[in-house]
């Protein structure tokens, strides 16, 4: 791919709340970096190695990043790899994704964190933060090496799909990770209270005869967690937030200003567990889809701030995984390319958020949340962008998804939104909605 050492990005609308930047502007961008933003910028003569873009009509965001993603590789490559996921991301609209710990071998010592980076520069399309184990080998009892997962290149500690049940060892790992200054990213769930649940519990387990998974599996864990952050005063960060109940002790934590920051998924705030009735294993998610009365806590948890962040939890699995008994099959579905997209729908164009408040859970809070030098448009820093057309309507095809994996509940949808430019340090890697 040549590289385009100067690029003017014409007539966009730019979207910055980092910087409260809204209105049509031009970008120039030379060598990889974002050089000057200004109304009407000339435009010098054309060179071999510089292009004008215009994208007249179409929103300029700072490169938008999902912080909650599960890439396979290593070890399951059957389901996705560094590539695909990263194609997968790219065609959503992400200049960055943070990859979760439960790989095979999982990411609890530094060789694993070198592999991840080395393969994620050899594929050269989005950035690629490692989230490193909090817990040797994943199982929740010995702390993994911290300090040499930092030194290796990981911006946060997470046990994610195996929830950390000893209380003690939490603590320790929420006061190792404080020095290091690193937030602890919380899977909340109590082990023993959602065993063999494989739906939310309530009136539809019952009547589809699926063992369920209680709503205070979750919250009980979210109130230990925040305890447990108030008495270090260590940063806690909790994934995948899905309960009413959550969301009230998150705020009211906020309140007393504990170091607590959450994130939902576009899953979690647009089905609930109705979903399920017919079997669909594509709607097999953990935590799984809630009811009605808990959207609408998501929602206003999102409108009022409680909730900082929106991330995919994108969980790769293979069809033939998934084409089994709905007991038998794993949770997760795939979500890069189409967060951005639901997101738009339920939450912008429904009056929950605006353009602005989407951008900061999009790419401004996670790129707080974990550290990053990313999230805002400003000379002399790394142009990453994302060029979104609020209008621009697409079908979600499994046949035309960019990841290995096809599992997602929303195949056949009519979406509305799409990226179609994404830029990664001053290099187009998505044009017209295409990978370049």
């Amino acid at each position: 791919m040549k590289m385009i050492k100067n690029l003017i990005i014409k007539n966009g609308h730019i979207v910055d709340p980092s910087s409260n930047l809204n209105g049509v502007m031009d970008v120039l961008i030379e060598d990889g970096k974002i050089v000057s933003m200004a109304k009407d910028m000339r435009v010098a003569a054309k060179r071999d190695d510089s292009e004008v873009l215009n994208v007249s009509g179409k929103k300029v965001f700072p490169g938008l990043i999902d912080m909650h993603t599960h890439i396979r590789e290593p070890g399951r490559e059957d389901e996705e790899t560094i590539k695909t996921g990263s194609r997968a991301a790219a065609k959503g609209g992400f200049a960055s994704i943070c990859c979760m710990a439960n790989t095979t071998p999982p990411v609890d010592n530094q060789g694993v964190v070198g592999f991840i980076l080395s393969e994620s520069r050899k594929v050269g399309l989005v950035n690629i933060y490692p989230i490193g184990a909090v817990t040797k080998g994943l199982r929740g009892d010995e702390l993994a090496e911290i300090g040499e997962l930092k030194r290796a290149g990981i911006v946060a500690i997470s046990d994610d799909g195996n929830p950390i049940q000893n209380s003690e060892v939490m603590r320790r790992a929420l006061e190792y990770s404080k020095m290091f200054g690193l937030p602890v990213i919380s899977h909340c769930e109590d082990k023993f209270l959602s065993l063999d649940g494989v739906m939310n519990e309530g009136y539809i387990s019952t009547l589809l005869g699926l063992r369920g998974i209680p709503s205070v599996s979750e919250s009980v864990m979210v109130a230990r967690d925040i305890q447990l952050a108030e008495t270090t005063g260590s940063r806690l960060h909790i994934a995948h937030v899905t309960t009413a109940i959550s969301i009230s002790l998150i705020r009211e934590a906020k309140k007393k200003g504990i170091r607590v920051t959450c994130e939902v998924t576009p899953h979690h705030f647009t089905l609930t567990e109705d979903s399920v009735k017919d079997f669909n294993t594509n709607a097999k998610m953990n935590p799984p889809l809630r009811t009605k009365d808990d959207i609408d806590a998501l929602k206003e948890g999102l409108r009022d701030g409680t909730i900082d962040a929106i991330a995919s939890d994108h969980a790769p699995h293979t069809e033939n995984e998934k084409d089994v008994e709905f007991d038998n099959a794993p949770f997760g579905i795939i979500g890069l390319e189409t967060s951005l997209s639901l997101a738009i729908m339920e939450l912008v164009d429904k009056g929950i958020l605006t353009l602005s408040q989407l951008v900061e859970k999009m790419s401004t809070n996670p790129a707080k949340i974990l550290g990053l030098n990313k999230g805002y448009l400003k000379a002399g820093e790394d142009a990453d962008i994302t060029v979104v057309d609020l209008e621009r309507k697409w079908v979600a095809d499994k046949d035309r998804f960019e990841s290995k994996s096809k599992n997602s509940p929303f195949i056949g949808w009519e979406l509305k939104g799409m990226a179609t430019e994404v830029i990664v340090g001053g290099k187009i890697i998505v044009r017209d909605g295409k990978i370049i």
